[in-house]
């Protein structure tokens, strides 16, 4: 009975259409480029990682592409620990893409794997199958980076968000990140932000040395910023910083210790740098809504899930201090998500969404969807992003997400919390609903 009530739900929700808030897919691109692009998805890499597999760095990023003899290496390197993952809800995904779109169910083996990656490389570039991936997993529209639109050619299925400065995002072994992202923007178009990894910094073409450089980089950046074309801009709060209001006294005397900066500069550099951006966001805050993610915290090699009860404290008092702009959070630590509903409820201008990153599993998302669904009203929260870079990980995110919501309605159900109508009114609710009236998203 249990069961064959949240296999009736599943069936059902699969006719309501869903809008994929946060991916970073690529316009005109939209689909894997070969069998790295499904096996080598950084979750997965984690896995592999985990298992031993020696080779866990990320492939190269966007916009530069995996040349083959990458690709191949990396496969090839990760085939041994394969079978040491299987047991993971990440591998499922791997599972649902191969079976689902590319009707491969054996083992990828040393002798097999080069013939399923031709099977995927011979669909990359064909665009009408990328939109069948699409309709068939229901999927009304899609948000992805600005820096990824590529010449448009998705322009109908795809809204777009600002990722380009993460001024409040640690990186390892850095102090100064908060003044090198503005300076690596200061009179430079829109690009992809940096990735999670600390060193290497490429040269910018300017350098922030006084406040009034501050200044100036932050009003090229607000300036430059394409407001007419963005439902959100996507950004990180890391924990180990602490967001206090910062003087200009102790910001110009902090930017003199740069070249000796340590924690203390790194959370004044941060503090002033993001309430710098917030004021000068205010103008605009009708327009799109300020995204960040919270919990993914560095490491030398990746990230983990890990947060402060003091960043949740410090997060509360930056959302009511600017009540016109609207803020919403992907969450990866499931342990802070009930004091993150209890904002919901007091700040109107907070919403959640999704289930991000070290959160993306079964267990943590049923507990969040039943926990949000509990505590938070249905049009404050945004029930799906994939986080995917092809359409083939947000189809099979998707059925997973699903396959869980599923299971939360139907054990709400069971205890007359609701009716099945009511079960399913409230899922359009947060995967069709929430995204338009939170979001501004619409249906292509």
């Amino acid at each position: 009975m249990t069961e064959d009530l949240a296999v009736q739900l599943n069936e059902q929700l699969q006719a309501i259409p869903v809008f994929d808030a946060h991916t970073h897919l690529v316009g005109g691109k939209l689909g894997a480029r070969g069998l790295h692009d499904i096996l080598l998805y950084h979750m997965v890499v984690a896995d592999l990682q985990s298992a031993g597999c020696p080779d866990f760095g990320r492939l190269s990023e966007y916009p530069l592409w995996p040349d083959r003899q990458e690709a191949s290496r990396r496969i090839e390197s990760a085939l041994p620990y394969l079978r040491h993952i299987e047991n993971t809800s990440c591998f499922w995904g791997v599972r649902i893409i191969l079976r689902d779109l590319y009707d491969w169910r054996e083992p990828i083996t040393p002798a097999n794997w080069r013939t399923l990656d031709d099977l995927i490389r011979s669909r990359a570039d064909d665009r009408d199958w990328h939109r069948q991936i699409m309709r068939r997993a229901n999927i009304a529209r899609f948000s992805s980076e600005l820096a990824r639109r590529e010449a448009g050619l998705d322009d109908d299925i795809i809204q777009y968000s600002l990722e380009w400065a993460f001024f409040t995002r640690c990186q390892w072994g850095e102090f100064d990140t908060a003044l090198y992202e503005l300076e690596r923007c200061w009179g430079r178009p829109i690009e992809s932000p940096m990735p999670i990894k600390g060193g290497g910094r490429p040269k910018t073409d300017r350098v922030i040395r006084t406040l009034a450089d501050v200044q100036a980089a932050m009003s090229h950046y607000v300036a430059t910023i394409p407001y007419d074309k963005l439902i959100s801009m996507a950004t990180h709060f890391s924990t180990d910083i602490d967001l206090e209001p910062v003087t200009d006294a102790q910001m110009s005397a902090a930017l003199a210790r740069r070249d000796q900066a340590g924690p203390a500069e790194r959370d004044i550099y941060a503090s002033y740098v993001n309430e710098a951006f917030l004021q000068a966001l205010r103008p605009h805050a009708g327009k799109i809504v300020f995204q960040f993610s919270l919990a993914a915290e560095p490491l030398p090699t990746g990230t983990a899930s890990r947060i402060h009860s003091r960043t949740i404290e410090q997060l509360g008092r930056m959302i009511a201090a600017h009540p016109d702009i609207r803020f919403q959070c992907f969450l990866a630590a499931e342990h802070a998500n009930q004091s993150l509903c209890t904002f919901c409820r007091e700040l109107p201008n907070f919403s959640l969404s999704g289930y991000w990153w070290h959160n993306f599993f079964p267990w943590a998302i049923r507990r969040l969807m039943e926990e949000r669904l509990d505590m938070v009203a249905a049009n404050k929260q945004v029930g799906f992003f994939s986080d995917a870079y092809c359409v083939e990980w947000s189809y099979a995110k998707l059925l997973m997400v699903r396959r869980q919501l599923a299971e939360v309605l139907a054990a709400k159900v069971r205890q007359g919390q609701y009716t099945r109508e009511q079960a399913l009114q409230v899922a359009r609710d947060i995967l069709y609903e929430s995204p338009q009236t939170l979001l501004g998203m619409r249906h292509a």
